[in-house]
């Protein structure tokens, strides 16, 4: 995302970005002032987004130097940046293929918490194979009229617009007949179903559009050139996910019109909700205890004794490594793609190393906590965090790009290994066997198997 936008000093080295960081927020911190306030400042500062380009309210920094930005926020107890697939997604895509009044329109909210995005990708028949999407959206003047169902949607029921993938051409190839749109959430033709999980928590939703309308504005990148604005998406997604692992980040705040009011309190009363989080729940993995890497069970292990064991210590020592690199190979990754580099193979690298991640958080904590892994209550390790991780545990090999599409990317992108046959490949879309309901071709249904 570095363009000739960025033209102006840019900090050479981590201290500098970290000096300049720590001044500006204790200029501008007012523990006083409305967290809506405090997120118009920030994101009037750069800081909020600082890999963005200066022209797009960032501050056209390197991936490793943003970071050492974030890691000031988080070090002054400084509410971050809304947390969420605006930031993570939504906005680095509308960067890469937007026009300019979409950027105008778009990109500042995000940084303020005005506006929420979900993803409006995966199909009950196009998981695995998401290129089978059978969602059509059909034009009807300066609109688009979306029919179809999408699943596993994270946040859509607080989301105010969905990156959607629709069908435009029936009659192109799989590939080439899907068109990217800004789909807004909150009107009549958009139903959101919770779908519950073990942990108790409810992410993921199915999502039934009937007569949706998109205006015809809202398409992101070239009609029918949808597949290569996704494939952007994704590659954001798989490094975001790998590289959040381990690392250090500011508190989130809420975004999104129906979480309105939740920033209407004082910075102060935001960051004590936020030390003071709910015993026994989890949240999306994306911000779970297991993002926080081998601290807390380093800290745990002392707690209960556990760190003179030696093989606790070698398990301990083993997640803490992995996250390390892990988290460097995705500033790596970020580096490549700011550079307007193609995906390399960092993401799908780091996105399979998050889920083996998860595994091993779940391993070691049962190590550390013994039998008492199981209670999944306040009286629970960590606040009944283990138990409830260890049953999130699973998510990441599924979610964002399964493992087995991960090591499919891999093999053949990185490593050139040929490509299983694909008779569809070249044929019309409409052409392709009926799946479910005879929508559409069949394919996979979990969530983000994307190839």
């Amino acid at each position: 995302m570095r363009s000739e936008d960025d033209a102006g000093r840019v900090p050479a080295e981590a201290g500098e970005v970290r000096r300049e960081a720590r001044a500006w927020i204790k200029e501008h911190l007012d523990p006083a002032m409305r967290l809506a306030d405090w997120l118009e400042v920030l994101a009037d500062s750069g800081w909020a987004a600082p890999s963005w380009p200066r022209r797009w309210h960032g501050k056209g920094l390197p991936p490793a130097l943003a970071a050492a930005a974030q890691e000031e926020l988080a070090a002054a107890g400084a509410p971050g940046p809304p947390a969420g697939l605006g930031i993570m997604l939504a906005g680095p895509t509308i960067i890469d293929h937007g026009t300019e009044e979409q950027k105008r329109r778009f990109l500042r909210p995000l940084l303020t918490g005005e506006h929420a995005w979900c993803q409006l990708f995966s199909e009950p028949g196009a998981g695995s194979d998401l290129a089978s999407l059978a969602t059509r959206a059909r034009r009807d003047g300066e609109e688009f009229i979306v029919d179809g169902q999408k699943v596993w949607t994270s946040l859509a029921q607080v989301a105010d617009y969905g990156m959607l993938l629709a069908r435009t051409d029936p009659s192109a190839p799989k590939h080439h007949g899907i068109s990217y749109f800004a789909l807004g959430m909150g009107q009549p033709g958009v139903e959101v179903r919770p779908l519950r999980q073990m942990t108790g928590d409810s992410l993921f939703n199915e999502v039934f559009l009937s007569g949706a309308r998109v205006a015809a504005g809202d398409l992101i990148g070239e009609l029918n050139g949808g597949w290569a604005v996704a494939r952007t998406t994704l590659a954001h997604e798989r490094t975001s996910l790998g590289a959040r692992v381990g690392g250090r980040r500011p508190f989130p705040s809420p975004a999104g019109s129906r979480l309105a009011g939740q920033r209407e309190v004082t910075v102060a009363e935001f960051m004590a909700r936020c030390r003071q989080r709910s015993p026994g729940r989890t949240s999306n993995a994306d911000t779970s205890m297991v993002a926080a890497g081998a601290g807390p069970l380093i800290r745990l292990a002392a707690d209960l004794g556990r760190d003179a064991d030696p093989l606790v210590r070698q398990e301990l020592a083993r997640l803490h490594t992995i996250c390390q690199i892990n988290a460097w190979n995705g500033l790596r990754g970020r580096a490549a793609a700011e550079a307007g580099g193609p995906p390399g193979p960092e993401a799908s690298l780091g996105k399979l190393m998050a889920s083996q991640i998860a595994r091993l958080w779940r391993e070691t904590a049962t190590l550390v906590c013994g039998p008492a892994a199981m209670l999944a209550g306040p009286d629970g390790p960590l606040d009944g965090q283990v138990a409830l991780q260890a049953l999130a545990a699973p998510g990441p090999a599924i979610y964002g790009g399964s493992d087995q599409i991960q090591r499919n990317v891999i093999g053949e992108r990185v490593l050139g290994l040929p490509k299983e046959p694909d008779p569809s490949v070249g044929l019309p879309w409409r052409q392709l066997r009926a799946g479910p309901a005879g929508r559409g071709p069949a394919g996979g249904g979990r969530e983000g198997g994307r190839s």
